[in-house]
């Protein structure tokens, strides 16, 4: 959600700044801001909107000082205005925050009676109201953060700077991610590694509770308890062209296309050197003594694992419990002891879900992360992680995240159905073989846009769409939905073919379209005939199938979109390309931000 950088630097701060944010954009934010420190004095810029209005300000209103704080507000308390807009300040002090302070009223209250003024609607304000009220006690900087930090309750990271301090940040998180990169007589802050990958690879993790004292030449790290921790610096292979639209309007676009070659490159992550089985190395579980598998996601990766239900539990025989990861905690569902619980998130920071894992652990249960980040919290705290390889993902809306997410599930189901002795060695090469089809599958699938960019076009006119799909097809019908109300702003659910009989189907008219996911497999013919019910209401089909599909289909629909022959199993993955494409296609026909959708944000850091 926000972003925030921090820079202790050699050079003018505020161009590094807004290029940090700049790669933080992904995020989703409603404004953007800078304070920096020159001569000894705080000064500050904000703007409301995008990036580039703070950048245009900073043009005709400069600002400078080799030292600064910057931020991506994504709203929560308070309206997306400039006065609520980051960094915050109070005298002295200046701040950037990402999550929320639960018991900021409270704090506010307390202040509100000593005398403090208040300025905005935000919790963030009273971190800096707290922090200063310290230093007007005579608390130095240190001392102020230290004992600000400490009366928080809820989910933050954050950074501080400080009026006459121009070698000086203190970060801290608790909750939410936070990194510092080490550079030559430079230091800096990132809400992520990505932000800091143009600066420094070497990168310094804060675990959760820690706070740090930041100079340009040092940095000593506290844990929760108040005692030096010793933190690992890393060097991680992080590149600076990721964030490149390249030839594409869109990141989403780019990210779409991408899909073939990720693919691959994930498959020669989890293929043996005879591409003729899975070897996931180090990842002690022992599937055939597992009894359950929890899977607790969020948004698309949430129905990655819907799609994985049905490969775990047709092929591996392993019964799966599904669950979205902000209602599993509060129900404190019993674990059971010989069961493993796999968290999926492309961030590896998603709170909720990381709050699930969190409880799984306190119950003693075997945990699992699928990530797409390296160096992720959740990849770090489960006791066993596998990463995507998709690369920096920058649309807001996932796409070749949620490809990677099933590739990497259904090789995990391989290895676990092989463990479970529910596949011979043959059939698993055999899986594996189709596997290795995918990549050219998706080519010839993209090779359909401008077909769908014309469907599309007629889409775009609709004010609501319903999606449909049978088996595994059916959490497909969901991610295609969830795509075009997000990027689009239609109105669109998914359901279950046979569900449209008992309540959708009143929606039906001449002005609905329905799209259906059906490949032409065991239950092609009874999700034909709810495609027939919808046709007799006069209603607006779109199918999208494979050519026997489409050959046995009778005629009526609307539109006929033809995929390419692929493994029953494998067809979710191949199929959300024109899911994809339909709804970035739709998207830009409305106008609407495709990268960068209303309300929405990429790494959802807050419960």
């Amino acid at each position: 959600m926000c972003g925030i950088v921090g820079v202790l630097g050699n050079h003018e701060a505020a161009p590094i700044l807004v290029d940090a944010l700049r790669r933080l954009e992904y995020r989703g934010y409603d404004s953007a801001g800078i304070a920096t420190i020159d001569d000894g004095k705080l000064g500050r810029r904000r703007a409301l909107g995008k990036l580039v209005n703070l950048s245009d300000m900073l043009v005709h209103d400069p600002i400078k000082g080799k030292a600064g704080i910057g931020h991506t507000r994504w709203a929560t308390h308070g309206a997306p205005t400039v006065a609520n807009a980051h960094p915050h300040r109070a005298g002295r002090v200046a701040v950037v925050h990402n999550g929320i302070i639960e018991n900021f009223k409270s704090l506010r209250e307390e202040l509100l009676n000593n005398g403090a003024e208040f300025r905005t609607e935000t919790d963030t304000e009273t971190i800096v109201q707290l922090c200063m009220s310290f230093m007007d006690g005579g608390a130095p900087p240190k001392e102020a953060a230290e004992k600000t930090i400490a009366m928080l309750d809820g989910a933050f990271a954050l950074c501080f700077l400080f009026d006459g301090e121009e070698d000086l940040l203190i970060a801290a998180r608790k909750g939410s991610p936070l990194a510092i990169g080490h550079g030559e007589g430079e230091m800096f802050v990132g809400s992520d590694a990505i932000a800091l990958a143009p600066m420094t690879n070497k990168i310094t993790y804060l675990e959760e509770g820690d706070w740090a004292v930041i100079t340009r030449n040092s940095v000593d790290v506290y844990d929760t308890n108040g005692a030096l921790a010793n933190r690992e610096m890393r060097e991680l292979n992080l590149s600076t062209q990721s964030a490149d639209k390249g030839a594409h309007k869109h990141y989403m676009s780019k990210e779409i296309a991408e899909q073939p070659s990720v693919i691959s490159g994930t498959l020669s992550h989890y293929l043996s050197q005879n591409r003729n089985a899975i070897d996931v190395a180090n990842l002690n579980i022992d599937f055939a003594k597992t009894t359950r598998i929890t899977m607790v996601a969020c948004g698309t990766a949430y129905l990655a694992c819907n799609v994985a239900k049905y490969w775990f539990e047709q092929i591996a025989r392993i019964p799966v419990e599904l669950d979205v990861a902000s209602e599993f905690r509060y129900r404190a569902p019993p674990m059971d002891a010989n069961g493993v619980a796999i968290f999926v998130s492309q961030s590896g920071e998603t709170a909720d879900t990381l709050a699930a894992l969190r409880y799984c652990k306190s119950q003693g249960v075997k945990t699992m992360g699928i990530v797409n980040v390296e160096e992720s919290t959740i990849e770090r705290e489960a006791d066993a992680a596998l990463q995507i390889y998709a690369g920096a993902e920058i649309g807001v809306a996932s796409t070749k995240a949620f490809t990677c997410q099933l590739m990497v599930l259904f090789a995990l189901m391989i290895k676990a159905a092989r463990e479970n002795q529910q596949l011979t060695p043959a059939q698993e090469a055999e899986l594996c073989r189709a596997m290795q089809t995918l990549p050219g599958l998706m080519n010839q699938s993209l090779a359909l846009e401008t077909e769908i960019k014309t469907t599309a076009l007629e889409l775009s006119k609709a004010d609501d769409a319903l999606f449909l799909g049978r088996g595994a097809m059916f959490p497909l019908a969901l991610e295609g939905a969830l795509k075009l109300k997000e990027i689009s702003y239609i109105h669109a659910e998914g359901y279950a073919s046979g569900e449209l009989k008992h309540g959708p189907i009143a929606l039906v008219d001449e002005t609905m379209p329905v799209i259906v996911f059906a490949p032409k497999d065991d239950l092609f013919d009874k999700t034909v005939s709810n495609m027939q019910e919808v046709m007799a209401r006069g209603g607006k089909v779109l199918l999208i199938t494979d050519a026997a599909g489409a050959q046995e289909a009778e005629n009526g629909t609307w539109k006929t979109i033809i995929m390419p022959d692929v493994l029953d199993a494998l067809a979710p993955i191949l199929y959300a390309l024109p899911a994809q494409l339909l709804a970035y296609h739709t998207a830009v026909h409305k106008g609407t931000d495709v990268d960068q959708p209303r309300n929405l944000a990429k790494s959802v850091t807050v419960e």
